[in-house]
């Protein structure tokens, strides 16, 4: 039996390290502070008995857990991100400990008023009367993905304390840079030399997913004119107004707040202007590549028509694919998942399998040739103030890290 205690201090010595990402800097890591957690953990699973640690020059940390068998096992991996999300900062993070959760309102700041209720955020009902941890309503928390750590490292020293638990040779990564899209980029994939991997990077109890979004970033420019406006009449082109014009142009349901499942959107998430110039940064998602490359058209193709109806070309796009729908590389080794899923219901728990809207490193991962499906990590509200985690979900996800690595073992036997 895991130590819940153990289990609570590791997650806060990792927590309140800040490893907030850039994503304006080209650098790798994009920061310098994300090699503070790195080396702390490099020291930690050095401490715990894994063999060949390493942390490279680029923030990637790799560490081996022998096999004890005697027998041919595929090699396996784990993978989480030690960075925090730049949507909410990530540093000072004071987290609060909720004993016995209640089913109430959790008071997150008193002085501001930040409360973290059920009545908004219904999912915190399925915790009544376990140990929630959540922020003090001034930061986020990190539980992307230092849960994922904690529960990675947790399984880890279990493993080498319990040495009857047979398994095969089990590979781990920490990586950089997930938050700002990096976090895959410079991943050696034949030096980890795992046969698949999973990532610990979801959210509630049960969730296991290998389908994704196909991902585009697109950047408009619209440039205007500035004249005075007193003399401005059939001079002026305001390129904030035609900014206006192209976002009212676009499918107005189909925006993050308005889907949900497999259905996609586009995500206008950044806005400068001024009269002369407005750039707008949009984000494209959809799991169908069709339909994916048909909203990248919708863009290029409205920035023509009005361009055409003004006679001039003041809009210029730039579209950049970020990653792909991972369901391609996972379907022909569908094992892979479900092994995962026979050991939730092994432990008892309900495997949610849906897909992601979003992307994990396990959807570049499996384009650079290490399938990776993305399991539950524990924690809700990511990248803001109200973010939490249960700590019997930190537990359960590092039973099924020890699951996975003793089946894989018996199935392979």
């Amino acid at each position: 039996m895991m130590n819940k205690q153990h289990i609570i201090d590791r997650f806060i010595s990792y927590v309140t390290v800040d490893t907030e990402s850039d994503p304006n800097n080209p650098a790798f890591p994009s920061t310098e502070k994300q090699w503070n957690l790195a080396r702390i953990l490099e020291k930690e699973l050095n401490n715990i008995g894994l063999e060949d640690v390493e942390l490279d020059e680029n923030c990637y940390l790799m560490a081996t857990l022998p096999s004890n068998v005697d027998h041919e096992v595929p090699t396996i991996g784990f993978v989480a991100h030690i960075d925090t999300s730049p949507d909410f900062t990530g540093a000072n993070v004071k987290p609060q400990i909720h004993n016995n959760y209640n089913g109430g309102d959790i008071v997150l700041n008193k002085e501001e008023n930040i409360v973290l209720s059920p009545n908004y955020f219904d999912d915190l009902l399925q915790y009544k009367g376990q140990t929630i941890i959540t922020t003090n309503g001034t930061t986020l928390l990190g539980a992307d993905d230092k849960a994922g750590v904690t529960e990675i490292v947790s399984a880890m020293e279990y493993l080498v304390q319990h040495p009857e638990i047979k398994h095969g040779k089990i590979r781990i990564c920490f990586t950089p840079d997930e938050e700002v899209g990096k976090g895959a980029h410079l991943f050696d994939v034949e030096k980890f030399g795992a046969e698949w991997a999973y990532t610990m990077d979801g959210s509630q109890v049960g969730e296991l997913e290998y389908e994704n979004f196909n991902a585009a970033g697109a950047k408009i420019t619209i440039n205007g004119k500035i004249v005075h406006p007193g003399y401005a009449k059939g001079k002026m082109i305001n390129s904030m107004t035609i900014a206006s014009e192209f976002i009212n142009s676009l499918p107005q349901n189909e925006v993050p707040e308005k889907t949900s499942g497999y259905e996609g959107f586009f995500h206008l998430h950044h806005i400068e202007g001024k009269v002369e110039q407005t750039t707008l940064h949009y984000i494209i998602r959809d799991h169908n590549m069709e339909l994916f490359n048909d909203r990248k058209q919708v863009i290029l193709d409205l920035a023509e028509s009005i361009n055409s109806k003004l006679q001039k070309e003041l809009i210029t796009v730039e579209i950049k694919d970020q990653y792909y729908n991972m369901k391609e590389k996972v379907t022909p080794v569908m094992h892979i998942v479900d092994i995962a899923e026979e050991v939730m219901k092994d432990l008892g728990i309900t495997p949610l399998i849906k897909p992601i809207r979003g992307g994990t490193d396990g959807s570049q991962l499996s384009y650079k040739g290490l399938p990776c499906p993305n399991i539950f990590a524990g924690g809700h509200n990511f990248h803001g103030r109200y973010e939490y985690v249960p700590v019997e979900s930190i537990l359960k996800a590092t039973e099924v890290i020890i699951g996975i690595a003793k089946k894989v073992a018996t199935k392979f036997s």
